[in-house]
C-alpha cells in the first residue's frame, strides 16, 4: 500500500503541478500587466499637468530638431544616408525545455521528501541553477520566470509529499 500512495504521489507532483505552474505564470503576467497600465496612467497624468508639455511644432520642419541654427534629422529617424537598420526579432524560446525539467525537478522533491532525504532538494536546485546560469545571467525576464517557475513547482511538489507523508504514511 506505500508503494501505491508513493506513486500517487509522484504522479501528482510530477504532472499535475504544470496547471499550477501555468496559473501562477498567468497571474503575475496579470500583476505585471496592471503595474505597467498604472504606470502609464501616471506618465500620462504628469505629462497632462506638466506646463512645459505644451509645446507644439508646426510647419515645414515639424519633425526635424534645430541645432544653433541648423536643421537636423528628428531623433527618432535615421539620416538620409544610413539605411535603417532592425534587429531581428528572436526565434528563441525562453528557457527552453522548461515543462521537462519542471517535472524532473518536482518528481525529484517529492521524492525526496518521500525518502526522508531533504538535502537532495538543494542538489537539484543547484544543478538546475548551473544549468540555467548562462540563459538566466544574459536575459533577466528569464531569471524571473525561472525564479517564479521553480518556486511554484518546489511548494507544490513539497505540499504534495508532505501532506501524503503526514496522511498516508505515518
Amino acid at each position: 500500500m506505500t508503494a501505491l500512495w508513493i506513486t500517487a504521489a509522484l504522479l501528482v507532483a510530477g504532472f499535475a503541478g504544470w496547471p499550477v505552474t501555468a496559473l501562477v505564470f498567468r497571474l503575475a503576467r496579470t500583476i505585471d500587466d496592471k503595474a505597467d497600465a498604472a504606470k502609464a496612467a501616471e506618465e500620462a497624468r504628469r505629462a497632462a499637468e506638466d506646463p512645459a508639455a505644451d509645446v507644439t511644432v508646426d510647419g515645414p520642419h515639424a519633425g526635424t530638431q534645430t541645432v544653433d541654427g541648423e536643421l537636423t534629422a528628428a531623433a527618432d529617424a535615421p539620416s538620409s544616408g544610413a539605411s535603417a537598420v532592425t534587429a531581428p526579432a528572436p526565434s528563441q524560446r525562453i528557457l527552453r525545455g522548461g515543462a521537462i525539467i519542471g517535472v524532473l525537478e518536482r518528481l525529484g522533491v517529492c521524492l525526496a521528501i518521500l525518502t526522508g532525504q531533504p538535502v537532495a532538494i538543494a542538489y537539484i536546485v543547484a544543478i538546475k541553477g548551473l544549468g540555467r546560469f548562462a540563459e538566466l545571467k544574459e536575459t533577466p525576464v528569464a531569471a524571473e520566470r525561472f525564479i517564479i517557475g521553480t518556486l511554484t513547482s518546489m511548494l507544490w511538489a513539497a505540499g504534495t509529499a508532505a501532506v501524503v507523508k503526514v496522511l498516508f504514511l505515518s
